[in-house]
């Protein structure tokens, strides 16, 4: 229950329906959704920790203005990706990843375990045997992203990890993917990871670098 007043609410808030300084009150939400004072409280609560909303004595619950909110949030990623404003979001998130991933890149081929270089090797090998199959391509890209940041030795690029896996499946489940991944993204993915696997760090920069590029123009090109 609580799970899908917060999902209802946070879309809301995340998609604009819910614009800032709208007021929200424990009787209207109890109505609403027809549960107990306690549930509604504890789903303010979870909405308040991502800076959604805030409370405020004699007021009320109070809808945040979007500077406030967590934007690192994985949830309110993919609420703001399902909304009118979901290609903004991609365009910032893609900046996002082409300031960091070259970088995670780079370090991966100073750092990363033998193990986990010949892992993003068949990760890259597992896109290509993939292509044709969206979920498999989709869960193998996730897994190389996310083992090319914990790769990098920086926790701060791994605390990252679930924002490029919320970017990557949000381009799926609002059919901004093409049909069949691009060759070049293919190469690009291989490329990287034989960089990484060569230790080739400025290679594997500029490699990453480039794969975003394509990112960045495909987002762009659906504008």
């Amino acid at each position: 229950m609580n799970s899908r007043i917060i999902e209802v609410l946070g879309r809301e808030i995340a998609t604009g329906t819910c614009g800032p300084g709208t007021r929200l009150t424990l009787d209207g939400l109890q109505e609403r959704f027809a549960v107990s004072r306690t549930v509604v409280r504890d789903c303010m609560q979870i909405l308040e920790a991502m800076n959604l909303v805030y409370s405020k004595r004699r007021i009320g619950i109070v809808v945040q203005d979007p500077v406030y909110w967590n934007v690192y949030d994985p949830r309110i990623i993919r609420w703001r990706l399902s909304g009118p404003g979901r290609k903004t979001q991609f365009r910032s998130l893609t900046e996002l990843r082409i300031a960091v991933e070259p970088l995670a890149a780079a370090g991966a081929a100073r750092k990363a375990t033998p193990e986990q270089r010949e892992s993003l090797v068949d990760l890259a090998r597992q896109m290509r045997e993939s292509a044709a199959d969206s979920e498999a391509f989709l869960a193998a890209d996730i897994a190389f992203h996310t083992l090319l940041l914990q790769a990098s030795g920086n926790e701060m690029f791994t605390a990252l990890s679930e924002v490029v896996a919320e970017v990557l499946s949000g381009r799926t489940r609002e059919n901004l993917m093409p049909a069949r991944p691009r060759p070049e993204a293919l190469d690009g993915h291989e490329a990287v990871a034989a960089a990484v696997a060569d230790r080739d760090s400025a290679g594997a920069r500029a490699r990453m670098a480039g794969l975003l590029v394509e990112v960045e123009e495909a987002i762009l090109g659906q504008e």
